[in-house]
Formats: C-alpha cells, sequence, structure tokens
C-alpha cells in the first residue's frame, strides 16, 4: 500500500480513503472525528484538514469549517479545489471579496474547473457585478455543457439584468437536463410571472412543489402568483404554509401582508409588514409596503412621519458617501431632468405623463428615463422618443445606479413611485443630483432625507400641513398632475337614468378602498334612494368569493343583491365605456379616486368627493376644483349622504352637466397640458435657482 511520508509518521492512502469514503457517505460524525484524529496525527498534511473543513461546513460549525479550510490552502496552495472551498465558506460568512479572491485563485490553478467559474459567477452577482458574473457563469457552461446547475444561475443572472426570455431558456435547458430540479422550476415560474404568463407560471411553481413539499420559497412565490390572479384565499393559504415552513422568512410576512390588505384585513396586514421588518431590516420593500398601507388606509400624520423617516435612516446605512459635489453645477444651459420609475407603461403614471412629456420637450430641458422594470409596452414605444436618453436600473445596484445617474450629469431627478412597487427610493440616500424631488406616483412623504421637494398644489398640499413631511412643499399654482386624454374613441351617452328610470351610483375603485365606513355610508345613500343600484368594478369581483363578501358586508348594513351589479376587469376600452352606465360616481373615502375619477369625468360622470385632511385624503378635492366642480366636495358624511341625494333626485341638471362635461374638463387645467407644463418648468427651474443661491452662499 502507498505510504505518505510526513514528518517521519506514514498516512497511508487507506486512511485517506476511508476518511473520504465516510465524507461521501455523509456520515458527517465519523468523518469528523477521524478527520481530526489525522490532523492531530498528521498536522502537516493538508487532505484532512480540506475534508475536516468540508465536513464541519456540512454540520453548519461554519467557523470551524473556515479555519480548517484556511489550513488547507496554507499546506497545499497548488491545490485548486482546496480553494473552491474555502471560497464557498468565504461567501457564506459573507466575505464576498475573499471568496472571489480564492476561486480565482483555483481558476488559476485549474482552467477548466467548471464547479469554480460557477461558484465565482454567484458571488459576483452578490457583489452586484451582474455582467462579470454572466461572463463567469457562461465559461462554466462553455466547460461543462451538462451542468444543470449553471444554467440555473445564468437564468438568475440573466433575469436581473431584465432579459427574461433568455433567462427563460436558461431555466428550461435546465429543468431538460435535470428534470427533478426543483429550484429551476421555481426560477422559471417567477420568470413567467414578468412574462405575464401566470398560469404556466403556476404550474411550474405547483411543479417545484410537487418535487419538494417543504419548498418554503417555492409556496411564496406560488401565493404571488395567485395573488396576481386574484384567487385571494388561495394566495394567503400557500403564503401562509410558506410561514409555517419558514417562520422566520420575511417575504413572505410581507407579502401575507400584500394579501390581507386587498382582502381589507388591514391590522392583520400591518401584523405582518411589521414582522417582516423586524426580520429584515435591511430589506426596503417591507418599509414601503407598511407606510403606503399607513398612507391610504391608517394614516395619522405625526406617526406616518415618524414611521417615514425610519425608513429614510435605514437605507442611508447602506450609504458609503454620499455626493456633496456635482458634474453639472455651472453647466446649466440646459437643464437635465432624470425620472425614476417602474410605471412607464400603460399605467396611472404613465397616463398622466404621456402628453405632458410632449410639452415639456418644448422647454430647455434634457429628459432622462431611468426604469426600474424590464417590461415595456405600447405606451412605453409612445413616450420613450420624447426622453434624450433612456436607461434601465434593472440589475443595477443603488450604488451604480447612482454612479451612473450622477455621471449623467442630472440637475434635477424626479422620483416618480414613492412606496409603491418597483421604487428605487435606496438610490436617492446617495443623493446622486442637485435637486431632487418626489412627484405624481405617491401621496405622502418618502421620509428621505436626501428628497428636497414634494411637488403638490394648494389642494392636496396646503402650507398648514407642511409638517406632514421630511420634504420641503413647492406648489404648481393649480393642480399638481394632469392628465393625457384617453386614445379611444368613445362617445358619453345620454344620462343612463333615464332610460333605465333609476339612478346607477359607480365606484370603479380598487375593492381595498371600500372600507366599512365607506359601505355604511353607501348604505345610508341607497336606503334613501331605494330604486338606485350600485355598480362597482374592480378586477378581484371576478372571484366568486370576493364577491360573496361584498353582498355580506352590505346585507349587513341592509341592502340587498338586487342594488348591487359586481363587475370584474375588463379591457381599457370596455373598462371606460362602462361609466356609460354610471350616472353619479361616488369616491371612497379616505382613499379616494385619481385615475378612475379623472377618466369617468372625462366620460361625463361626476364624482362626489369627500373633504380630507392630508395629501391622500385631498385628492378628489384637487380634481373637483381644478375642473369646476367644487360644489360636488362634501365636508362630511351627513354631507356626502345629503348631497348624493340631492344630486340623484335632479336629472334635469345631472342631464346638462353630463351633456357638457367633457368638454368643461378637457378646458381646465386637469387636462390642459400645455398650461400644466408651464407651471412645472417654472418649478424646476425656481427650484434650480434656489439650488444655485444657496451653493453660492456656501461656498
Amino acid at each position: 500500500m502507498k505510504k505518505i511520508h510526513v514528518n517521519s509518521l506514514e498516512l497511508s492512502q487507506q486512511q485517506l480513503n476511508n476518511l473520504l469514503e465516510l465524507y461521501q457517505a455523509k456520515k458527517y460524525d465519523d468523518a469528523e472525528k477521524l478527520a481530526v484524529s489525522l490532523t492531530e496525527k498528521f498536522p502537516t498534511h493538508a487532505f484532512p484538514w480540506k475534508v475536516l473543513g468540508a465536513v464541519l461546513k456540512q454540520r453548519g460549525k461554519i467557523n470551524e469549517s473556515l479555519v480548517a479550510l484556511q489550513k488547507s490552502v496554507e499546506l497545499g496552495p497548488l491545490d485548486a479545489k482546496a480553494h473552491n472551498n474555502l471560497g464557498n465558506t468565504l461567501k457564506e460568512l459573507g466575505r464576498l471579496d475573499e471568496a472571489e479572491t480564492n476561486y480565482r485563485q483555483a481558476i488559476t490553478l485549474k482552467p477548466d474547473y467548471a464547479e469554480t467559474h460557477n461558484n465565482l459567477g454567484n458571488t459576483l452577482k452578490e457583489l452586484g457585478r451582474l455582467d462579470e458574473a454572466e461572463t463567469s457563469l457562461r465559461q462554466a457552461i462553455t466547460l461543462k455543457p451538462d451542468y444543470a446547475v449553471a444554467h440555473n444561475n445564468l437564468g438568475v443572472i440573466l433575469k436581473e439584468l431584465g432579459r427574461l426570455n433568455e433567462a427563460e431558456a436558461n431555466y428550461r435547458q435546465a429543468i431538460t437536463l435535470k428534470p427533478d430540479y426543483a429550484v429551476a422550476h421555481n426560477n422559471l415560474g417567477n420568470t413567467l410571472k414578468e412574462l405575464g404568463r401566470l398560469d404556466e407560471a403556476e404550474t411550474s411553481l405547483r411543479q417545484a412543489i410537487t418535487l419538494k413539499p417543504d419548498y418554503a420559497v417555492a409556496h411564496i412565490n406560488l401565493g404571488v402568483i395567485l395573488l396576481k390572479l386574484d384567487r385571494l384565499n388561495e394566495a394567503e393559504t400557500s403564503l401562509r404554509q410558506a410561514i409555517t415552513l419558514k417562520p422566520d422568512y420575511a417575504e413572505a410576512h410581507n407579502n401575507l401582508g400584500n394579501t390581507l390588505k386587498i382582502l381589507g384585513r388591514l391590522d392583520e396586514a400591518e401584523t405582518n409588514y411589521r414582522k417582516a421588518i423586524a426580520l429584515k431590516p435591511d430589506f426596503a420593500g417591507n418599509h414601503s409596503n407598511l407606510l403606503f398601507l399607513y398612507s391610504g388606509f391608517m394614516y395619522e400624520s405625526s406617526h406616518y412621519l415618524k414611521e417615514a423617516r425610519k425608513y429614510g435612516q435605514q437605507i442611508a446605512k447602506s450609504v458609503v458617501s454620499k455626493y456633496s459635489t456635482w458634474l453639472c453645477v455651472g453647466n446649466t444651459k440646459s437643464l437635465r431632468v432624470g425620472m425614476v420609475s417602474g410605471d412607464l407603461i400603460n399605467h396611472p403614471v404613465g397616463y398622466f405623463l404621456e402628453e405632458f412629456l410632449n410639452q415639456l420637450g418644448e422647454f430647455d430641458f434634457e429628459l432622462y428615463a431611468y426604469t426600474t422594470q424590464p417590461n415595456e409596452d405600447d405606451l412605453t414605444l409612445r413616450i420613450k422618443p420624447r426622453f434624450t436618453r433612456w436607461k434601465s436600473l434593472v440589475g443595477i445596484s443603488d450604488v451604480d445606479a447612482a454612479d451612473r445617474i450622477y455621471n449623467d450629469g442630472i440637475h434635477i431627478l424626479i422620483d416618480l413611485s414613492g412606496h409603491t412597487a418597483k421604487n428605487r427610493l435606496p438610490i436617492f440616500a446617495w443623493k446622486p443630483a442637485p435637486v431632487q424631488i418626489s412627484w405624481l406616483g405617491y401621496f405622502a412623504s418618502t421620509g428621505v432625507a436626501e428628497i428636497d421637494y414634494i411637488l403638490g398644489d394648494p389642494y392636496v398640499t396646503p402650507t398648514e400641513e407642511a409638517n406632514h413631511f421630511s420634504e420641503k412643499i413647492w406648489q404648481l399654482p393649480e393642480s399638481y398632475m394632469c392628465f393625457t386624454e384617453p386614445e379611444v374613441d368613445i362617445d358619453v351617452v345620454s344620462l343612463p337614468a333615464l332610460d333605465k328610470k333609476r339612478v346607477t351610483f359607480g365606484c370603479f375603485n380598487k375593492i381595498a378602498r371600500i372600507t366599512d365606513s365607506v359601505v355604511r355610508v353607501w348604505s345610508k345613500i341607497l336606503h334613501a334612494v331605494p330604486t338606485a343600484v350600485l355598480f362597482l368594478k374592480d378586477e378581484n369581483f371576478d372571484v366568486e368569493s370576493v364577491r360573496d363578501s361584498f353582498y355580506d358586508r352590505f346585507k349587513v348594513n341592509g341592502i340587498q343583491k338586487d342594488q348591487l351589479i359586481l363587475e370584474g376587469k375588463s379591457p381599457r376600452s370596455k373598462y371606460l365605456a362602462a361609466y356609460n352606465r354610471v350616472d353619479i360616481a361616488l369616491s371612497p373615502f379616505p382613499y379616494g379616486g385619481v385615475t378612475t375619477s379623472i377618466e369617468g369625468l372625462w366620460m361625463g360622470v361626476p364624482v362626489i368627493t369627500m373633504q380630507g385632511n392630508y395629501f391622500l385624503s385631498h385628492l378628489g378635492e384637487s380634481i373637483a376644483h381644478n375642473t369646476d366642480l367644487s360644489d360636488w366636495i362634501a365636508v362630511d358624511e351627513e354631507d356626502y349622504v345629503a348631497k348624493a341625494i340631492a344630486f340623484s333626485t335632479d336629472l334635469e341638471g345631472l342631464k346638462k352637466l353630463r351633456s357638457r362635461l367633457r368638454a368643461q374638463v378637457l378646458s381646465r387645467p386637469l387636462f390642459d397640458t400645455e398650461r400644466f407644463a408651464n407651471h412645472f418648468k417654472n418649478a424646476l427651474r425656481g427650484m434650480w435657482k434656489r439650488f444655485e443661491e444657496r451653493d453660492k452662499s456656501n461656498s
């Protein structure tokens, strides 16, 4: 038998084989005992240290594993596998730069080491260097074409880079090579979700769970798909299963909160958001969802601002050194204005921006779009030419995104998302532009200290409510938003009540906004006008259980099914045409309609709204004042009911208003994009002038 001579002691090949066999048989207790024994007897032989490190890592003794693997590399510096193993342990400990060094050393020693190219790719991904990660993973696949794990990991990179079709292809190749690869089925499901192929996504995720029933990640992802498919009760079940399997799973609590919010169970939603934040305080999305809940449904100004500032302080912790000087200062012949958004698509933000961007382009601005999601649609294609530059921030870390914006020489950077989906507020904490604004996509303070202004108007941001915001209020003189007329050919028909011999009240807002207080007030209206019906339209009404729950909520208030019309999702043109069946729109409160209200007005339907006491609850007031419908603003619940009764009994007045309403609103600030763009231009110039004056005084 071959002998290995070390310090006059002999380490036999049989001993090495025995150790290796125990490790490969996963007899980790016995393997650890033998490895420790061999390292004591032969302390300068690298192999026992290498196996000991691997065993300790398998047993979760990560720090002890590190010591052993460092010893193995010290004793065997030319052993590529030892460097690879040490890299794996360092990566698990979060010491990514050191892990990268060891992986690169392993590749230097063994250039055809496919597994290490794969591991290096994963580490580069964690470091945010996605292009380099892609290169490493492609090299792993070149060396080992049947390497299913590398195909899956490359898919992860491509998805983060927004190249969804390529990601799908790699996941499918991984599954072809390894049909029982639950992780790849899960990842494929997530990518199909992003591609909008929800039924296929569900199939992939259910296959992942079939292969691995205790796969908590797949249960949460399935829950998200079911939520998007409006199967809310199934979504809740799936997310609760994820939490049962992994109680400390922050993402599961976060998404359960999203589901419960839609179901109207707001206290439970808050509890789950707070649990998610406690488990993962550095994940900004958890905190954004809590703030969105507070801003829409549970607002109290001092409490909200305190929570928003906590968010700002948390994201600031990741900022190593924010910018304090900028390349663009002194170069102001043409102001460069950047807009950061994930909603430059068929979305309310996109609808508000479309025509306005045309008008803004007439002024001396260079417009830069920074999109935060990969999808594009027909609206995207229409607005793209209106920007000087169009850049994607998908797959780019916050610091790299901030660096990109800084190097573009942006003077004024505008956040169009606030605490809504796909926001990139942490970028703003780096202060990549000298002037930063929050506008349009949200309706409360961001809490980010580096955002200078929130853009409002005299109605949504009255000066007496300045203490609601971490930002300074900058008011536009009339409306803080301007809507683009829908590009659909739909005429306003005559008042439906004249034909149907009954008044139809309507609300097309998200059902989460229809609180028990709103149901109670609307029920009073239906009792007072017993021949009237209430037409509610939301995609969630496609689900029978949701419809039944709404019937029950109104029944508690004495309203029967025959006074309710509950209708689900429609294409945009049919959705707008549905207003031709409504006489009077009712806006929920305090979270009222915005896009839905404006679209209703364009379709000739006036809306009753409630006066509020903070930004979001003021939205209806701003719309009413800017369309000459101030008399449709109720001061309280009693007045709201009284107005509904009074307007519903004046059919002649409703008929006349309906006949002129589209022309009326199109001529007012809410649709006058040229007028609005001029106000917007003056605001941006004013902000920049104020910055220059302050900068000059500080120099």
